[in-house]
């Protein structure tokens, strides 16, 4: 099981911060074209990509047991 967390608006999109992908071993792109494609997550692939809490590039493998996180670019004030 691959461990995926959303934050901001790709969670509010998604319904729900939290996904679990049952998969061994597969790239953080085929993740990002899962999530597109499953919970209509266009807006995606302006996310930065961290596994296990340090950030990766889009080619960067996610094993079985690991932890990927999209996180979107955020403004504030």
């Amino acid at each position: 099981m691959i461990k995926v967390l959303l934050f901001a608006g790709l969670a509010e999109q998604a319904g729900t911060p939290v996904i679990e992908l049952d998969e061994k071993e597969t790239a953080a792109s085929a993740v990002k074209t899962l999530l597109k494609e499953r919970y209509g997550l266009q807006t995606i692939d302006n996310a930065m990509i961290a596994i296990n809490e340090t950030y990766v590039k889009d080619n960067s493998i996610v094993t079985e047991g690991d932890t990927i996180a999209f996180i979107p670019p955020v403004s504030g004030g």
